[in-house]
């Protein structure tokens, strides 16, 4: 690595850029000598990690200009984003070689959990900008999937300056890679009585700004329905990993003060998973919220017809993966080997194939699993659209998760047309290390087929998952061009 005087002009923005009307020469910065290789704009969630996330803050403040570090606790992403990439575009007319440079290198890192990596890489997708930057993710969250799925890591970092310029050092040499965006779409009639808005843990997790409730003026808007938008690059899941999450959330708002490290998060994390009877959903978990008899599942292979797909009735838990980390790093898909290939027509997880991977769980004996060499969950599918019609009064709510941000879901009991479909909706530039999990369906290197002894797709509930318990163990989005609003009607 460079000596750190060297290293950090590679990152450093001079004011001129990042502030509208700020004089080129008063910058103390010799912008005509130094184009920075790697010039970064930092977004810090500074609530995330307990103390890790303003101690982040500070450091990258001291390291670089302190105007091109962000605290989204006080700064929206897409504000900054707007005001910086207007600047950049009114410089370029002006023939300006420093800033077209420095918007053709431009690179952002957001530190924070995986909400709050979701809602930048939302930001950007919605600005469509004219030269969109790869986005590298700093894992300050509990589960970390978008990090490690890339190769950042799951570990919260170190926050001292030799940790903060030794990340830099791997963003500056990060190769970039595509990654789908997957937009989610829900529609409902407008109940006769009480809210069917979702019901986050006490305050609104950065999910909701990826999926919300539209304008009147949206064009997704529908007279007498309430309409529902949002996105999501990892996960969405629906049922009972989706309530234990819901029930950590809750747990942290009400008591902030128990949640200040990983390991005491990931700890709670699984003593919540028992409380609520994930680890014996057989028992406690009402058979009426299970996915089969809470919704009927229709996925769309590329762009054909809609089919219907079979839900074995004993799973609790749908997960739609987009990467290859679930729950903490695990991969629910693996690599299906040449058998599964050819008679299912399943490929590897790509992650910018426009191909949704379909998982399904029984209950957290079930997830165990994964923890085995090959071991997977239930492969459903694989869908460039995946639709769920809720049966009409099967529930009075379910639970929803969208990148590690759960929230309560209220179900209208007089209707039958509530509606949730995923759709393909683009990609985004990520940032992503020599060790990255993530693999692109263009590099020859991409593993095609996995180990002839991986475990079968049985719904049978002692399967492997017995052996476990034998010894313990443990702003907005837009609404796709190729998506047909009347199917919602």
């Amino acid at each position: 690595m460079a000596s750190p005087s060297n290293l950090l002009i590679n990152f450093k923005i001079p004011d001129y850029i990042l502030v509208p009307e700020h004089s080129k020469v008063d910058d103390n910065f010799e912008v005509d000598r130094y184009v920075p290789k790697s010039p970064v704009l930092v977004f810090v969630n500074s609530k995330s990690g307990g103390q890790l996330g303003g101690d982040l803050l500070t450091t990258y403040r001291a390291l670089l200009n302190q105007k091109q570090v962000f605290d989204l606790g006080e700064q929206a992403p897409d504000k900054v984003l707007r005001t910086i990439y207007a600047n950049l575009e009114n410089l370029k007319l002006r023939g300006d070689q420093f800033a077209i440079k420095t918007m053709e290198r431009l690179k952002l890192i957001v530190a924070g959990g995986d909400g709050t990596a979701g809602w930048l890489l939302g930001v950007v997708c919605d600005l469509k900008l004219s030269h969109p930057p790869p986005i590298a993710t700093v894992p300050l969250g509990t589960g970390n999937n978008l990090p490690f799925a890339f190769g950042w890591g799951k570990k919260n970092p170190g926050t001292d300056p030799r940790s903060v310029e030794a990340f830099l050092d791997q963003v500056m040499t990060a190769k970039e890679m595509k990654i789908d965006n997957w937009h989610i779409l829900m529609r409902m009639r407008a109940p006769k009585e009480g809210s069917c808005d979702p019901i986050p843990p006490l305050e609104l997790p950065h999910s909701l700004h990826a999926f919300h409730r539209v304008y009147e003026g949206d064009e997704l808007n529908m007279e007498g329905c309430h309409t529902f938008r949002g996105g999501f690059w990892n996960y969405f899941s629906m049922g009972m990993d989706a309530q234990v999450s819901y029930a950590f959330h809750s747990e942290r708002k009400m008591h902030p003060e128990k949640f200040k490290n990983q390991l005491v998060n990931q700890s709670t994390y699984a003593k919540l998973g028992c409380t609520q009877g994930w680890f014996f959903a057989s028992l406690v978990h009402p058979a009426s919220r299970n996915i089969a008899q809470l919704a009927k599942v229709k996925i769309m292979k590329r762009h054909g017809q809609w089919q219907d797909l079979y839900i074995p009735p004993s799973i609790r838990s749908i997960v739609c993966l987009n990467l290859p980390s679930f729950s903490g790093g695990f991969n629910p898909w693996g690599t299906p080997n040449r058998n599964k290939q050819r008679d299912r027509d399943l490929t590897p997880p790509f992650v910018d194939d426009g191909l949704i991977e379909v998982v399904g769980f029984r209950n957290a004996w079930h997830g165990l699993v994964l923890l085995a060499p090959n071991g997977h969950g239930t492969r459903l599918a694989q869908a460039h659209r995946i639709r769920f019609e809720f049966r009409k009064g099967a529930a009075e709510h379910t639970f929803m998760r969208i990148d590690g941000e759960p929230w309560k879901q209220p179900l209208p009991v007089d209707d039958d047309t509530v509606v949730v479909e995923i759709s393909h909706h683009g990609q985004v530039n990520m940032l992503a290390t020599q060790i990255c999990k993530s693999k692109s369906m263009y590099d020859p290197t991409s593993p095609r087929i996995g180990g002839e002894a991986e475990e079968d797709d049985s719904d049978n509930e002692d399967s492997v998952a017995e052996e476990f318990r034998k010894f313990g163990a443990a702003d907005t989005f837009k609404l796709s061009d190729d998506v047909d609003a009347s199917h919602f009607s």
